[in-house]
């Protein structure tokens, strides 16, 4: 702590020698030790209060960890992870999707040229008659707005 080496503390001896006199150095020594056992203590005693300190803090940290994960809103953790902006949940019309499912499913597998996945939403493209009908090498043509078929 303090870096004293061997030639300090003999200069140090020397001078308590010449100071003190040999006559009252042991008591004096005896002093001197007494209160750098005191100074310790006092240095270990604070050490230990701030030890205590760190670890009520730590703890107070733990506490208020437990205390957000016992208020966790699950249900909103997820929505807002899934849809943060609440595009997905303005848009989505869950009437409107039980209809096309019931659709689906009560008119079966899809069966014919229209047996892609256009055909299960009930969509066709303008091209998708020809697209069949033409080479099966060539790619089908795409577009961006689709027909529906009748009565559906």
């Amino acid at each position: 702590m303090f870096d004293i080496g061997w030639q300090e503390l003999f200069i140090v001896a020397v001078l308590a020698l010449i100071v003190v006199g040999p006559k009252d150095l042991p008591r004096t020594l005896r002093t001197v030790t007494h209160y750098v056992r005191k100074a310790r203590g006092l240095a270990r005693e604070f050490r230990s209060g701030l030890d205590e300190v760190i670890r009520e803090s730590e703890l107070d940290d733990i506490k208020q960890e437990v205390r957000k994960t016992a208020n966790l809103d699950l249900e909103k953790e997820v929505r807002d992870t899934v849809d943060p902006s609440g595009n997905l949940t303005a848009e989505f019309d869950p009437d409107d999707f039980a209809d096309r499912l019931k659709d689906t499913v009560e008119s079966g597998p899809p069966t014919g040229p229209m047996a892609g996945p256009a055909a299960a939403s009930g969509e066709i493209s303008e091209n998708s008659a020809m697209d069949t009908a033409s080479d099966a090498d060539s790619a089908p043509a795409e577009t961006s707005e689709p027909i529906r078929k009748a009565g559906g």
